[in-house]
């Protein structure tokens, strides 16, 4: 459920078709995201997963989508 959520939020923020997207997908090099593109896309994860403020360490962490899910699936479980 998170991976399947992570895809429409990327794929509606980017405007890209959700079946082009994957775990492997990067954020910089295939989405051209700049830091703007992250720190929207990580607002939407928060409200939508409801999991808390992302600090800063982890945002710099992101690269990927895999690395998305992979940080909301931790918060969910803690």
């Amino acid at each position: 459920m998170v991976y399947e959520k992570v895809i429409e939020l990327v794929a509606d923020q980017f405007g890209v078709d959700a079946d082009t997207l994957n775990r492997d997908t990067s954020f910089e090099e295939t989405l051209g995201a700049d830091s703007l593109d992250i720190v929207e896309l990580t607002m939407s994860i928060e409200t939508e997963f409801e999991i808390g403020d992302i600090d800063e360490d982890a945002l710099e962490g992101l690269r990927t989508i895999g690395d998305v899910v992979d940080l909301i699936s931790s918060k969910i479980a803690d």
